[in-house]
């Protein structure tokens, strides 16, 4: 019988592309002082708000360093009182398989898929990041297994909403080094999302890359809110007060380590109407301010930010402009981190 599968080209071993362009020390340094500057505001040892913003898919590197360059200037002026992480999705889960599916799948974006090649490009543009703007980096783990690609450079994961629920992922954030959130499920279902933080803290025992391994558990896995779709596919948000009152009694039964929740200001909760992720920020930060039980355990927002507002088909090829979900424009988006400090 043929196989079901054409094994058409092995990809590098991770070894191999981190010798290609390593991470020098003043990168790891970068890395691991953003690490750390997470955990603490996860744990509370620190009272910094976390954002982690950017482009709903890194699609142009150029684009990307640029935009990161200017988020370095905003990080300067906000610096006493929030930590601003990058956020470079370089693998975009599709729902039904169509689609852009990020820079790993096709480094130019008007080209034929080319994993090879993605892979390389994404450890490029990560290590030139690093280098030329100081600035740490968060991506989503789409596939786990390509972690080892960049475990040396970067500081935050998310695990999506259509992966939460995988035990494969579960068990990988568990044996990582840095903090991981896990979104809640398309459905909203609060108690998957705290299964797969409670399995992300525990101990495993699993296969991973051809090799058994044994994990320690990830202290800092916490939760992200993204909003949630009903049976007819209508989108619904969960940031509003009485989920986050409700998210906290769950959590504090759980005896959960590191209670801590980043609302999502895009996806579900906002439709995708990409401007009002500002008002959804706003409302964020007065929930915060009049109860103290949401302002101790959410922790931050992840905002969909770009130089461009809106989107635009990958054909029409706008720099700075979103291919996959709308994102706020810079202006727009540094007006709204200013605003936010003010608040903080």
């Amino acid at each position: 019988m043929d196989m079901e599968m054409e094994f058409s080209h092995r990809l590098p071993m991770p070894i191999e592309l981190k010798e290609q362009f390593p991470a020098t020390d003043e990168m790891t340094k970068v890395k691991d002082e953003a690490i750390v500057g997470i955990q603490n505001i996860l744990s509370g040892a620190s009272d910094k708000f976390l954002i982690i913003m950017g482009p709903c898919s890194a699609d142009n590197e150029d684009a990307v360093l640029d935009y990161v360059d200017r988020l370095r200037g905003l990080q300067e002026k906000v610096k006493d009182k929030i930590l601003i992480i990058p956020r470079i999705y370089t693998n975009k889960p599709r729902t039904t398989g169509e689609g852009y599916k990020g820079m790993l799948h096709q480094p130019d974006p008007n080209a034929a898929p080319d994993l090879f090649s993605g892979i390389i490009a994404i450890r490029k543009m990560f290590t030139r990041i690093l280098k030329e703007t100081g600035m740490p980096i968060a991506d989503e783990m789409l596939y786990p297994e390509n972690h080892r690609y960049f475990s040396d450079i970067i500081s935050y994961v998310a695990v999506g909403a259509r992966s939460t629920e995988n035990q494969f992922h579960r068990l990988t954030a568990s044996g990582l080094g840095i903090p991981v959130g896990m979104k809640n499920p398309t459905s909203g279902d609060f108690n998957v999302m705290l299964n797969s933080i409670t399995a992300a803290q525990g101990f495993h025992r699993f296969i991973y890359r051809g090799w058994a391994v044994e994990s320690k558990g990830n202290p800092y896995a916490h939760c992200i809110l993204r909003g949630r779709m009903d049976k007819k596919g209508g989108a619904h948000p969960n940031y509003h007060y009485e989920d986050i009152i409700l998210l906290a009694d769950m959590y504090e039964k759980s005896g959960l380590l590191n209670p801590a929740v980043i609302i999502d200001t895009n996806h579900s909760n906002s439709n995708k109407q990409y401007e009002e992720q500002i008002r959804i920020a706003n409302e964020v930060m007065h929930y915060r301010r009049e109860n103290k039980t949401i302002e101790k355990l959410v922790k931050g927002l992840m905002i969909e930010s770009y130089i461009e507002d809106g989107a635009c088909s990958s054909s029409e090829n706008i720099y700075g402009k979103s291919i996959t979900d709308p994102c706020l424009g810079w202006e727009k988006s540094e007006s709204l981190i200013l605003q936010l400090a003010d608040r903080l």
